[in-house]
């Protein structure tokens, strides 16, 4: 198995039409995906979802025009209807509100995503690495973008094809972005914020450390996200951005891991809905650091074993399916990914990592 590299240059207009006809077949399955799910798991037919796709698509426009024209793209390029597309490139805020909303009524949560930095003290090499296993729906089509921005940068990173906001990767100045999904009380995606995706977007699009970190800061969100920012030398922090409030996190002895679950909420005043899988986050996140701190100084070769750990399977920190679950709720490690920002370096899976060779993409 292996992931599709596409090329996407010009105006945000032009890259969209590339995204959606070189990725055309994946999109269109990503939209069957995650229109069942939509319906399955959080119970909204097709015209809810396009409902709440049509009043975001108001505010993107508003918020980030370059995202809304690069959206339009991808349904010209691919031949979609354009709240399809929407929908993708919002289902972060759907979904995820949708979960904490029925958190009361059902057992089975959505989990998965352990990211980590390791400062360049923590490395063989002195260079500074982040990643993650980032855990999803099985059937999601991912894909790798390599963009070029008019000004000149460029950034690397993968997604899920139809998604214009991708959601772990870097650019040529070296900002890095892993994030993690993660849930209070006070989400609700009818605050329409800036979507998650569009700062994961912007986010790529900065040169300057602070900058990044202040697409995150500079304004409310509609739903938590944990968002991992990097640069060379050694700049890291770990943003744990609930709507009205965040707390930010460092490394510890050079290693910083991260699960789907705020740290210390109490510190942060907020309220996490009930999960009974939470357990299993803050041990993947607990088992991450240990194996990290364990192989300092840490090679690429060392990494890649601790992301294959299955301590804990299914609900370890490589995925894999829960037979004895529904399907609809069945979720695996989608794609490992490592990356090394001082030589723009991206290995990455196409599945579980003890099941898929890393490829190794590079700027």
């Amino acid at each position: 198995m292996s992931l599709p590299l596409i090329t996407l240059t010009g105006t945000p207009l032009e890259q969209g039409r590339q995204h959606g006809a070189q990725l055309k077949d994946r999109i269109a399955a990503n939209i069957a995906v995650y229109f069942d799910r939509f319906l399955r798991e959080t119970l909204l037919e097709r015209d809810a979802v396009h409902e709440i796709a049509a009043q975001y698509a108001e505010h993107i426009q508003r918020q980030s025009p370059a995202y809304f024209v690069n959206m339009q793209g991808v349904a010209e390029g691919g031949g979609f209807e354009f709240l399809d597309i929407v929908a993708l490139n919002v289902r972060y805020e759907i979904l995820y509100y949708q979960f904490g909303k029925m958190a009361m009524e059902r057992e089975a949560q959505a989990d998965g995503c352990t990211l980590f930095a390791l400062l360049p003290e923590a490395t063989s090499e002195g260079h500074l690495i982040i990643g993650q296993n980032w855990d999803w729906i099985p059937e999601v089509q991912g894909a790798v973008l390599h963009t070029h921005e008019p000004d000149g940068l460029q950034t690397l990173a993968f997604t899920e094809s139809g998604i214009v906001g991708a959601k772990l990767g870097f650019n040529s100045e070296g900002i890095g972005l892993a994030i993690n999904g993660i849930t209070t009380t006070d989400d609700d995606w009818a605050r329409f914020n800036k979507p998650a995706h569009v700062r994961f977007y912007e986010i790529l699009r900065q040169r300057d450390f602070n900058d990044a970190v202040s697409v995150i800061t500079s304004e409310p969100r509609a739903c938590s996200t944990n968002f991992l920012i990097a640069q060379p030398p050694g700049f890291v922090l770990d943003v744990e951005a609930a709507p009205d409030t965040q707390g930010y996190l460092s490394p510890v002895d050079g290693v910083l891991t991260h699960a789907n679950h705020f740290v210390n909420p109490e510190v942060l005043g907020l309220t996490e809905p009930p999960n009974p899988r939470r357990i299993y986050s803050r041990r993947r996140e607990a088992r991450l650091a240990e194996l990290l701190l364990a192989a300092k100084p840490t090679t690429l070769e060392k990494i890649q074993t601790a992301l294959r750990d299955t301590l804990d399977d299914p609900f370890g920190l490589c995925r894999h399916r829960n037979l004895a679950e529904p399907p609809e709720q069945h979720y695996v490690t989608v794609t490992s990914a490592i990356m090394d920002l001082d030589t723009k370096t991206l290995h990455l899976t196409d599945g579980p990592p003890d099941q898929s060779d890393y490829q190794t993409f590079s700027l």
